[in-house]
Formats: structure tokens, C-alpha cells, sequence
């Protein structure tokens, strides 16, 4: 007789599956589909350069010599914060938690008529966006004018001031993703220091009633999930649908900023695999009931090395630019003083460089940049991303089908 043997799971297959799901099963965040698609039709027969740009854009394959300019833009207004969040780079730029100036308006419109194929902008990055005050209002509405969709993150805590919420709202952001990190005041001011948990929640319940009062879709809460809120897990969408938002993100990563102080630092806190796909599904059953949409973003191992339309699409098709106007590879990084791929002020000249060339190229060849590990999938065993990738180089021809609304960061 013989007798053959079967590998047992371990907690790392468990680990791993429970990520597949994740990444594979549980619904992502999306934008308004009508009010981005004819935004996104408004754009194109807005420039006849916007609409060439965009077509070369759907007909590329990944290379180093994109011979597009990019359809996105993560632009960060200012890079201050008055909060101090424990799982946050901004916590180091003390004492005033500032790491540069704040871009100037006239930098902003010339970034923004500079680059015609723009499609879609994020106005923030690591600092919050009130703070600059009017002119953070006219950087959306110039966005707009442009018939560009505008995504933004705020922590809530100033949209009281001088009626910031009804400015915010009127200058037509297509969404403003709001952060809330804790559904007790105890674990919310713990997390996102330098906070008031009443008043965070008083301004959330402000904005909201004043966006469903005129029938708009606009916010969405943002819980980031970690060990210091895990407990409170589905109260989130009962502080939601309390706050009168329709629409609740959970985010499953801390990221680590492309720093290994901040790898550490925010592994030991991370509580991603702790989210089960019961709990993600009675969380989504709880919203269904409170009138919650409830989808969950998640980028550990989101890209692979494997195939070209496995790799990130940020070094091919996006950038994120600095307050300082530097031009960085991605919002996870943010900050030009680990990766710096150049000045903004020649943004055309830094998409076409060697250096952005060299960056791209090493994702085409399975050379995943340190700095970006952190999304790429790690083959068992290897502690690193795969290598030597079946389909992707110079001339790779995969042309998976593309949607900008798909890229949610």
C-alpha cells in the first residue's frame, strides 16, 4: 500500500488566499459611473488635442517612451497638516509639519494647461487641502472649468469654517473622500491626532445633509483599518449612515512611503489580513440595511511582474507632483525627498526623460524599484517580486482593456 502524503495548509496559505479574496471578491470603490462617463465625454470633445491624446493613450502598450502625455494627475496643494495620524509620513515634517511651500495658484493653471490630456486630478497629497484656503477652491473650479473630473481627501476638521463646505461643494469636485479612522472618539483621536471627534463628526453631518439636500453624490468616508480601529470594525457603517454618508471605503493598507522606517513602523500596526470575508460581508450586509454602500480598497500585491497588464500603470500613464513642483512616481511615495524624478516646471521634458525611462524600463524587465514593492506580489518563499516577465519589455504587446476610473488611489 502507499501511502502519499498531502501538504497541510499553513497560516501563510490561509494568509494568502484570504488576500486573493480580497483582492479578487470584494467590491472597489468606483466613481459615480454617470457623472464620470459624461465628464469624461464633456473632456474629449472639449480639446480635439485632449481626444488624440486620449485615443494614443487606449491604443498604447506599456513601454519606457509613452507617446502620450498623462491622463492623470495627483497634484498636491499643499504638503501641511494640522492633524499628526500615527500611520502618516506628515508626523516627521514636525514642528510644523510642513515639509515644503505650497504650490502657487499660477504653477497649479500652468501645470493644468500644460498638460491637455488631462482627464482626471486629485487635488491633495500628504498635507490637507483647506488649509490653503480660497486658493484650493480656485484649483478645483479651474480643474472644472477645464471639464477635468476633480478627486479630493480632507480630514473634515475645517469645513465649518467660513462655510468651507458649501465653497468646497460649489466649486464641483466630481468626489471628496473624507478620512475617518475611528468609530469612538477615544480610538479616532488616537489615530488621527490633533483631532476633535465631535468636530469631525458635526462637519461630516454638515456636508452631507448639504449635498443630499440638492441631490448629490459627492462624499465618500474613508475608514483606513488598522490594529488601533480594528475593533470597531462594523461600527463604521453605523457612524457612516449616522453622518449621512452613502458611501463607505474601507482601506486595508497601511502604506510605507516607500521608507523603511515606515515599513516597520506601520507593519506592526497593519490589520489587513485580520479582515475576514465575514466581516467584510457583514459590513456590506449593515450598509445594505442603513442604505451604506460599502466597497474595500486594497493594494498589498495589487500588481505583478508577471505579465505587462499586471504592472502598475502609474510610471506609463500618471505622476503625482509635489507642492514644491517636483515630480514623484506615485501617490504611495508623495514625497520628492525619496524619489524625485524631477521638476514639474518642464513636467513634458521629465515624462520623456532618461530617468522616467530607466523607472519604466525597470518595471518592464521585472526590476521592481524598491520604493514600490510594497504593491507587487511576493512569489512564497522569495521576499521579492517575480522576475523576468513573460510578456512585457520594450515592445510588450499586451493591451489589456482600460478604464481611468479603475485607478482609485
Amino acid at each position: 500500500m502507499v501511502v502519499t502524503s498531502q501538504r497541510q495548509p499553513t497560516s501563510a496559505d490561509a494568509r494568502e488566499a484570504n488576500r486573493t479574496y480580497r483582492r479578487t471578491r470584494l467590491p472597489r470603490p468606483y466613481p459615480d459611473p454617470s457623472a464620470y462617463q459624461a465628464n469624461l465625454k464633456a473632456a474629449l470633445e472639449s480639446d480635439p488635442r485632449k481626444k488624440a491624446n486620449y485615443e494614443r493613450y487606449l491604443a498604447a502598450r506599456k513601454t519606457a517612451t509613452p507617446d502620450f502625455l498623462p491622463i492623470k494627475l495627483d497634484i498636491e496643494n499643499i504638503s501641511r497638516c494640522n492633524f499628526r495620524c500615527t500611520m502618516c509620513q506628515v508626523s516627521d515634517w514636525g514642528p510644523k509639519f510642513q515639509r515644503a511651500e505650497d504650490m502657487a495658484l499660477e504653477h497649479f493653471k500652468h501645470l493644468i494647461d500644460e498638460q491637455y490630456g488631462l482627464v482626471e486630478v486629485k487635488v491633495q497629497g500628504m498635507g490637507e487641502p483647506l488649509l490653503q484656503r480660497e486658493t484650493f477652491f480656485e484649483m478645483v473650479r479651474y480643474a472644472r472649468s477645464k471639464h477635468i473630473w476633480v478627486r479630493t481627501t480632507t480630514n473634515a476638521s475645517l469645513l465649518h469654517f467660513r462655510d468651507n463646505y458649501k465653497s468646497l461643494i460649489e466649486a464641483d469636485p466630481g468626489e471628496v473622500q473624507i478620512s475617518f479612522d475611528g468609530a469612538t472618539k477615544q480610538t479616532f483621536e488616537a489615530i488621527r491626532r490633533g483631532s476633535k471627534f465631535e468636530l469631525v463628526y458635526d462637519n461630516c453631518k454638515l456636508i452631507n445633509s448639504y449635498c443630499n439636500d440638492r441631490g448629490l453624490l459627492k462624499t465618500r468616508m474613508w475608514a483606513l483599518v488598522q490594529q488601533g480601529n480594528i475593533g470597531e470594525f462594523p461600527e463604521f457603517v453605523d457612524r457612516a449612515a449616522e453622518m449621512g454618508f452613502r458611501r463607505l471605503t474601507y482601506g486595508l493598507n497601511l502604506t510605507d512611503w516607500g521608507q523603511a522606517k515606515w515599513a516597520d513602523a506601520n507593519k506592526a500596526v497593519t490589520a489587513e489580513d485580520d479582515v475576514t470575508p465575514e466581516m467584510a460581508h457583514a459590513a456590506m450586509d449593515k450598509g445594505k440595511r442603513l442604505g451604506v454602500e460599502v466597497t474595500f480598497w486594497d493594494v498589498t500585491s495589487k500588481y505583478s511582474a508577471e505579465s505587462a497588464d499586471k504592472l502598475c500603470a502609474w510610471p506609463f500613464e500618471r505622476a503625482f507632483v509635489s507642492s514644491d513642483m517636483k515630480v514623484v512616481p506615485c501617490c504611495i511615495i508623495a514625497n520628492p525627498e525619496v524619489y524625485n524624478l524631477g521638476s514639474a516646471q518642464d513636467f513634458n521634458g521629465v515624462w520623456q526623460s532618461k530617468a522616467y525611462q530607466r523607472f519604466r524600463q525597470a518595471h518592464l524587465d521585472g526590476r521592481i524599484p524598491k520604493v514600490c514593492e510594497l504593491c507587487y506580489i511576493r512569489p512564497a518563499g522569495s521576499g521579492k517580486p517575480p522576475h523576468a516577465p513573460t510578456d512585457v519589455g520594450q515592445d510588450a504587446t499586451s493591451r489589456p482593456a482600460k478604464d481611468p476610473a479603475l485607478d482609485y488611489e
